[in-house]
């Protein structure tokens, strides 16, 4: 509110706020200018004095103040209020002798009499300088900060920041429902508490809150039937023979109406709906100010829908779906079905039964509204919602007719609100109403009008008894009128909530009603705020009090007055009114603000110019000096005499010299007008813009109830329009409605924003121009959809029921001057004319921007919206010829073809009926005739037609050729069609229109972005939905996801009807890549799933495919086909044959080497397959310790094979079926006695044998040893074992056979690998730990790969082949994982059989070779098996099993041997370990135990008995002798008790040797006791030492007794299987033998 528009003024004060005082309306009275040294912000005007605040919030008061106790009787001039300086005040109000003031932070100041307690303040008559006054909570603990203040005779009340009303003083009028007057104390209206009230307002004896609606959801009220008052029944019944008399005719003796709600139970504090928001000082009692606003219930729309006296209702709401219009029209959604109809049977009753109405019920009820909740007690639904219908909004609009002088005016607002709002109505009702409405406001009078009246009259009856013939409710069931409301359910626009000030408010009123200023219908006070039904739905946006009347202003900018008429201040010439009727006034003058006094009313309103016209109404004040005299008892005789007074409001003439008038305000005798001058135009530009949007409001309005809801609510509109049509008119009224409430929303904001700010910064357009500009363009859409859907044609007859053969009204509301246009073009323009508004839009804000320096921030702003608006007029102009030309194009087009082609939606873009465009190669007789729309290509022949979705259609020229023909060649995902053009230009023409409707299509603006679309083609690659109706695999089939030039490629879904689908990536139409599949099984009513790699359409490469069975094969696939190696798991383990196969896969069977695990035979077989058979050489061990090898021929072992059983009893020879011998043989017994012969029988269940038995004596004994079988002849070489899985690993490098290839090609796949499959986890990061992404960031980059290999690379080869290993994605990785696996599920289980040790250590070693193989590939320059590095000449340190040069054997030149053991067993054997190391156990077991009796029994020595014993030389014993006590220094010696003491670290060293995994790492142990044993005999011995073989032997011996290793025997056999070869010979291979020595000798020690 500062300085407004620099750069248009310089503010001195001069042309802002400038105030005007004036008496009456006679010609002679002129304005007084009150001078004040600053802009005047607000006025306020008590019976004899003033109050005024100008900007700075500064306060002067003038007039007569008797309070300040001065000696002057003249009345003041305005003086500052000293006691307020320091305080910045935002509001002011002032009572009839009493002043109040509301400043910055929300406190209060009072000051003035206080005789009634109306300053608030205990103890004082009167209050001479400005008081602060608390407002506190109950709790008493903060204070509560105020908005605004409104002061009456005896009573004051504030609006708190959290919109609820505080009152004090004294009289019914507070509404608090005091036993004691005056209320000194500020204390809450609990009856509005809860409630959002946007204004107060106070009479001299009443008072008036503006609210916002509350929604039934806002609250769950109980159902009421029982006046909470009194106890009565609200509803009475009386069923006679062939009718039911329903009453609503309560009346509370108690002045409180019953209400929704009671009073007593405080349920409302906040309504849940209804965010409180801090609301700022600046906009203090801004009724309208914009309040946040949440979506209003369905209940605030139904009460949005009642239509006003001259207007329709407010309709805020988004469009009725055509379904919801019925549940939308019911506001109390009772049970009953047809609710409408006995509303429109009942309105009929009543004009019938008005005579047995009035002998019924006497004449001294009013009628009173509960609400009526769906149980009610006393009656069923029928009734329940019969009452409703009645009762809902009659609202207490009947007058006492005890009070005569009341009796002979008509009740205006009762009206048909008795019978539910508009938005319920019947379409006699509103034809008949709003025709009314049209010429209503005209001063002279009309027929329709008599009529209107009445009929009003004979609603207006008290009580309104209805009778209703059951018959007849019986037939309600048929619907004869339609209803729809008008009226958007939600608040408008999605965003507008917060931001665009509220139309769905409720006036409520409490006080005094002796003059009727209550509105309620009688003169009965009221103890408690009760809302004036009537106003409901009138979209009330400020009201104002005077003594003893009451005026609220609409947003359709009309005035509603009620109470006493005394003086004419009602502004109209029935005598008092109890309930709120409209002021009369000439047509088209809209009043914006409005201001009662003592008995006048004044009214500020936009007349033919730009600049406000202000009216008078009310009492004439004598000139000269009679006019101070007059007397306060005169009045009332002095009223009576005629000219006293006006008829109706006039118009005040000098009103044109006072400038821009921004506000008036009237209040005792007073009139005060505050002025702006317009400075370089911009107030009057401000003025024009909210006087436009005025204007523009009305006529939506106008025509909304005159034209849309008479066309919707007509019987026979869907049979003439058809269900299309008339769901899109529908539709089409909701849009209306949405961009009516829009407009009338921000009317009321342009209107706050002149009687306050006048400031560009609150212009809400700027801001929120999003909102005008997407509800513009969803309204000519659908205006559009309508209009080539033939929708204004075929309303062609309708309208001529409802409008007459000539449509004046028509013509008068589409502003059309032609004279005979048909009837549907005059709907066209009418229904288009909102749109022209938008360029009224830009004009204005042009005009703004005009009054500013171009260099400021405002002018960017006015005229940055100003193109917008304008931008989106141009727009829609293209939309609206857009949609003509289709229209057009229609109705030409063949009839059978327009049904299914014609599309709401669908505009036409260019077609080819000139013969432009033909089909090449085409008959001669054929028709080819193509059509482009926004969203598809039609190809039409004789009576059929193709339809090509642009979404998935691509076009590019053919190249010219000689033969000159223009050709384009369009492609679309079945079909490929040449086009050929007549000419090069339509060629060009239809290349460029395909390819920009194409664009459009795909950017999802349909026909929005017309001429701004972008030239270039659309995007070869692009996303998109389509289902294929070719025969063929994808038949029926929907796609959806990305193309390229007509296939799929990219990722993307593809759905059968069958409920197949495929998700996953696509290449050239086909699925490639990475993709799921389901596929339903109908016999198991379960889903087949496969989830991995597919190549052109087929599964190929990696993946897993769950069977419905429970079947799980997770490996290779080719061709569609289990092909490579794979793994198949059967059945759970509870199931009833559940087995694993993890082996090679030819072509969807088992063929190559498999292991096969039977779990519930306990049976392994490790060998040959083919075609899903045991074929070939194999193994098979059970879980009993059988152990087989040999011949398998399909599926039994067949041929020449070795059994042997747990106790070493062994068979050798035929076999003819599984564990059956048969044939020659040879049987050994664990003893070496032998059977030799024939056999024939099952194993374990008696043989029988034909044959030799042998014994051999005792003396062949060694040479028979020899007999034992050599195990591993019969079984699969190790080399032929898992050749799949390392060809798979060859073929991801690009080989086709191991070894053949380029290693350059195979590193690129490795990177492409890597890459492609990061990418993959990418997606879901949750797989991949941080260390992993780590190891891969560092795999991506590709080593030196040539050129000579020395130490240093051969390190980096080593961390590489680490790093490589250690992810699954690396090729290399891959391999040893699946290696890992396939060797556990081999030696893991029933495998765990010690006779499978031999071929588990071949495995092994076979690995080794092969990937050792790979390596080399990878870098060729890598020695080959057991070559040399050369080392530098300095010897590496880390080097410590080479360090000692004297015990090298090998060749004198330095160097490091390559050796595949070396590189990659540090990688697989910590990973096979376990098994392996079982498998150990088991084959030692025996000897291990003997070991580790002898270990346990010689460890319960002490040291120097166990050192003694194994005849270590005493030398090396801790001390030289145990008796002999120690020199100085020495140590302390070993007692012969101690024990564990001597060589503790070198017994602690070799424990460690069961914590290391490969051969070289225990050898790296052993070579590490070594050298802690020699350590400590040198730190004995004082002196460099060199071992013989006999001095170290019984001290090794001793640290290996010592150091209790349990399994040493596996760990020996472990190391010397797997040992380096080029270290047998080292210094690490002795110090080995000596360890393996130290076994056998422990194995075989006798304890003496």
């Amino acid at each position: 509110m500062e300085a407004q528009g620099k750069s248009s003024e310089d503010d001195d004060g001069g042309e802002r706020g400038l105030l005007h005082s004036w008496r009456g309306y006679s010609y002679s009275v002129v304005p007084e200018r009150l001078l004040l040294p600053r802009p005047v912000l607000q006025v306020a005007l008590g019976a004899q004095h003033g109050v005024l605040l100008v900007e700075g919030g500064q306060v002067y008061t003038f007039g007569e103040l008797p309070w300040k106790q001065t000696q002057s009787s003249q009345p003041a001039k305005p003086t500052l209020e000293n006691a307020l300086s320091g305080q910045r005040v935002v509001a002011v109000a002032a009572g009839s002798f009493h002043s109040g003031a509301v400043t910055e932070d929300g406190s209060v100041h009072m000051w003035g009499d206080n005789a009634a307690g109306q300053c608030g303040l205990s103890g004082l008559n009167c209050v001479p300088n400005p008081t602060p006054v608390a407002l506190l909570e109950p709790s008493g603990a903060q204070s509560v900060p105020v908005l605004e203040l409104a002061c009456g005779e005896k009573h004051s009340l504030a609006l708190s920041a959290q919109r609820e009303v505080w009152a004090w003083g004294s009289g019914c009028q507070l509404g608090l429902n005091a036993a004691v007057f005056p209320v000194w104390k500020p204390q809450k209206v609990e009856q509005l508490a809860g409630r959002w009230v946007l204004q107060v307002a106070c009479g001299a004896s009443h008072s008036l809150a503006l609210v916002r609606c509350v929604g039934p959801d806002g609250i769950q009220r109980p159902p009421v039937d029982k006046c909470n008052q009194c106890n009565q029944l609200l509803y009475t019944m009386t069923d006679k023979e062939d009718h039911v008399i329903i009453s609503d005719g309560h009346y509370c003796p108690m002045g409180v109406e019953a209400r929704e709600d009671p009073p007593a139970i405080q349920t409302l504090k906040t309504s849940p709906s209804e965010p409180i928001l801090p609301s700022h000082s600046s906009s203090t009692s801004t009724p309208a100010a914009p309040t946040p606003d949440p979506t209003p219930d369905p209940e605030d729309s139904q009460k949005a829908g009642t239509t006003t006296a001259a207007h329709p209702p407010s309709d805020s709401d988004p469009p009725p779906s055509p379904k919801a219009a019925a549940s939308t029209s019911s506001p109390k959604s009772s049970p009953y079905p047809g609710e409408q109809e006995v509303k429109e049977y009942l309105r009929k009753l009543s004009d019938a039964s008005q005579t047995e109405a009035k002998m019924a019920n006497g004449g001294l009820h009013a009628l009173q509204t509960p609400s009526l909740g769906r149980g009610s007690s006393a009656l069923n639904s029928l009734v329940a919602s019969c009452a409703t219908a009645v009762g809902e909004r009659v609202a207490s609009t009947y007058e006492a007719l005890s009070l005569k002088r009341m009796m002979n005016f008509y009740l205006p607002s009762s009206r048909l609100e008795a019978l539910g709002g508009a938005a319920d109505g019947g379409a006699e009702r509103v034809r008949r109403e709003e025709s009314v409405q049209a010429k209503k406001s005209s001063s002279t009078g009309d027929i329709h009008e008599e009529e209107a009246e009445g009929l009003r009259r004979r609603l207006s009856l008290p009580g309104l008894l209805s009778q209703v013939s059951p018959r007849l409710l019986r037939k309600m069931g048929r619907s004869r009128t339609r209803a729809f409301a008008l009226t958007p359910m939600g608040g408008g626009v999605p965003e507008d909530q917060e931001v665009f000030p509220t139309l769905q408010t409720e006036v409520w009123s409490w006080g005094n009603g002796e003059h009727g200023e209550l509105g309620h219908g009688d003169n009965l006070d009221r103890l408690q705020p009760l809302c004036i039904k009537s106003l409901n739905k009138k979209e009330v946006i400020r009201v104002s009090a005077g003594a003893h009347h009451s005026i609220a202003l609409t947003a359709q900018s009309q005035v509603y007055s009620w109470g006493s008429n005394l003086s004419g201040q009602l502004g109209h010439m029935d005598t008092p009114s109890t309930v709120p009727r409209l002021a009369k006034l000439s047509e088209g003058i809209r009043v914006w603000d409005a201001s009662a006094g003592e008995r006048h009313t004044l009214l500020l309103a936009d007349g033919d110019c730009i600049q406000p016209i202000i009216y008078y109404s009310g009492q004439q004040v004598k000139e000269a000096g009679g006019e101070e005299e007059e007397v306060e008892e005169e009045v009332e005789e002095e009223d009576e005499r005629p000219g006293g007074y006006t008829q109706q409001p006039v118009l005040l003439p000098f009103c044109m010299n006072l400038g821009f008038v921004s506000g008036v305000v009237a209040g005792g005798r007073r009139c005060v007008a505050l002025s702006d001058r317009n400075v370089m135009g911009f107030i009057s530009s401000l003025h024009e813009l909210a006087s436009a949007e005025r204007k523009f409001y009305c006529k939506l309005c106008d025509i909304k109830s005159q034209v849309l809801r008479p066309l919707l609510e007509l019987e026979s509109l869907s049979s003439a329009l058809g269900p299309v049509a008339t769901e899109l008119l529908q539709t089409l009224a909701g849009r209306f409605s949405l961009l009516s409430h829009l407009t009338g929303q921000h009317a009321a904001s342009l209107t706050t924003n002149l009687r306050r700010g006048r400031d560009v910064s609150s212009l809400l357009m700027l801001e929120h121009a999003s909102i005008f500009l997407d509800v513009y363009n969803d309204y000519c859409s659908t205006v559009g959809n309508f209009f080539v859907m033939g929708g204004f044609h075929a309303l062609t007859k309708p309208s001529l029921d409802i409008f007459g053969k000539s449509p004046e009204l028509l013509q008068r509301l589409s502003e059309c001057s032609e004279e005979n246009t048909a009837t549907s073009d005059l709907l066209v323009a009418l229904i288009y004319l909102p749109t022209q508004h938008l360029h009224e839009y830009g004009r204005l804000l042009l005009k703004l921007a005009t009054c500013f320096e171009v260099s400021s921030g405002d002018y960017q702003k006015l005229q940055h919206s100003c193109s917008k608006f304008e931008a989106l007029t141009l727009q829609l102009k293209r939309k609206r010829k857009e949609a003509e030309y289709t229209f057009h194009f229609w109705k030409s087009f063949p009839g059978k073809m327009t049904d299914s082609l014609r599309k709401p939606h669908r505009r036409l873009i260019y077609e080819s009926s000139n013969k432009s465009l033909t089909v090449q190669n085409a008959g001669r007789f054929s028709v080819n005739w193509f059509i482009l729309f926004n969203d598809s290509l039609v190809h039409a022949q004789f009576s059929t037609h193709h339809i090509f979705a642009l979404a998935t259609l691509w076009v590019e020229p053919t190249p010219e050729d000689e033969s000159g023909l223009h050709g384009l060649k369009v492609i679309t995902p079945e079909e490929t069609l040449t086009l050929l053009a007549s000419s090069s230009a339509e060629k060009t023409k239809w290349l460029r229109a395909i390819n920009q409707a194409v664009d459009q299509a795909l950017s999802g603006a349909g026909q929005d972005a017309g001429g701004s679309a972008s030239k270039s083609d659309p995007p070869i690659s692009r996303t998109a939905s389509y289902t294929f109706y070719k025969d063929g695999r994808l038949k029926d089939a929907t796609y959806e996801g990305r193309w390229l030039a007509g296939k799929p490629h990219g990722r993307g879904i593809l759905k059968w009807p069958d409920r197949r689908i495929y998700t996953g990536s696509f290449k050239s139409g086909l699925e490639d890549g990475f993709g799921e599949f389901a596929c339903p099984n109908k016999a198991l009513s379960k889903d087949d799933l496969y989830q991995g790699y597919w190549k052109e359409g087929k599964m190929h490469g990696l993946g897993t495919y769950r069977y419905a069975s429970g079947e799980v094969y997770d490996g290779s696939f080719q061709d569609g086909m289990r092909h490579g190696h794979g793994m198949l798991r059967s059945g759970k383990h509870n199931t009833s044959s559940p087995s694993v196969f993890i082996g090679q896969w030819l072509q969807d069977k088992k063929t190559g080497y498999g292991v096969f695990d039977d779990i519930t035979k306990g049976e392994k077989y490790m060998g040959m397959w083919q075609d899903h058979q045991r074929q070939g050489t194999g193994v098979v061990v059970t879980q009993f310790g059988l152990y087989y090898e040999g011949a398998f021929k399909d599926n039994k072992m067949m041929g020449t094979g070795v059994l042997l059983s747990e106790d070493d009893t062994t068979y050798e020879g035929e076999f003819s079926d599984d564990w059956t011998l048969s044939g020659k043989g040879v049987l050994t017994m664990p003893n070496f006695d032998y059977l030799e012969g024939s056999f024939s029988g099952e194993w374990g269940s008696g043989l029988k044998v034909t044959g030799s038995y042998f014994k051999p004596n005792l003396f062949d004994a060694e040479k028979d040893k020899n007999r034992a079988v050599k195990l591993g002849r019969l079984s699969v070489r190790a080399e032929e074992k898992w050749r799949a899985v390392f060809e798979e690993c060859w073929s991801q490098l690009g080989c086709e056979t191991p070894g053949q290839g380029e290693h350059f090609k195979a590193w690129e796949n490795i990177a492409v690998a890597l890459t492609s499959r990061r990418q993959q986890i990418q997606d879901s990061p949750e797989i991949l730990s941080r260390s992993h992404s780590k190891t891969l960031e560092g795999l991506e980059v590709i080593p030196q790969h040539e050129g000579p290999i020395t130490i240093e690379r051969y390190h980096s080869v080593r961390l590489y082949l680490l790093k490589a290993c250690d992810t699954p994605l690396h090729p290399l990785g891959r391999l040893v994982e699946t290696l890992v696996a396939v060797y556990r599920m081999t030696y893991v289980g029933v495998g765990a059989n010690r006779r499978l040790l031999l071929q588990a250590v071949n495995e092994i070693k076979s690995y080794l070779c092969r990937i050792f193989q790979i390596v080399r590939f990878l870098f060729p320059d890598l020695p080959e098996e057991g070559g040399l590095i050369p080392e530098p000449t300095e010897n590496l340190p880390d080097e410590n099993q080479e360090t000692s040069a004297d015990t090298r054997t090998e060749s004198p030149k330095p160097g490091r041997v390559v050796s595949s053991s070396a590189l990659l067993l540090p990688v697989l054997l910590p990973r096979l370990y376990p098994p392996l190391f079982t498998l150990y156990a088991l084959e030692k077991e025996k000897e291990d135990d003997m070991y580790w009796e002898c270990v346990l029994r010689l460890n319960k020595q002490p040291d120097l008995a166990l050192l003694a014993f194994l005849g270590v030389q005493q030398k090396f014993w801790p001390v030289s002798n145990p008796n002999s006590l120690p020199a100085p220094g020495e140590k302390q010696p070993v007692i012969s008790s101690t024990k564990d003491a001597c060589f503790a670290s070198a017994v602690e060293t070799l424990q460690q040797i069961s914590t290391t995994f490969t051969p070289s790492d225990k050898l790296q142990v052993i070579q590490l006791t070594f050298e802690e044993i020699t350590q400590e005999v040198q730190s004995l011995l004082k002196q460099d030492f060199l071992w013989s073989m006999d001095e170290l032997f019984p001290v090794f011996l001793y640290v290996v007794l010592r150091a209790r290793i349990r399994n040493l025997g596996s760990e020996v056999s472990l190391i010397e299987d797997l040992m380096d070869p080029c270290v047998q010979h080292g210094e690490h291979g002795i110090m080995f033998t000596t360890l393996k020595a130290c076994y056998y000798q422990i194995q075989h020690e006798k304890v003496t």
